[in-house]
């Protein structure tokens, strides 16, 4: 039951507190966490779907 909350809980700190997550590390290394963010999902997901495809 454990594996399963905390792993809840982390993700929904990160959903909430995500624009201060953003501005801080855009503060600090002048790049937006978005734009990683989005190309990351979108390799793993092509990575997804050519394994299910294969």
């Amino acid at each position: 039951m454990i594996k399963f909350i905390i792993p809840a809980i982390i993700v929904f700190l990160i959903v909430l507190f995500w624009e201060k997550i953003n501005e801080m590390i855009y503060k600090k290394f002048n790049i937006k966490i978005n734009y990683i963010v989005a190309t990351i999902l979108v390799i793993i997901l092509g990575v997804i779907f050519a394994l299910l495809y294969f």
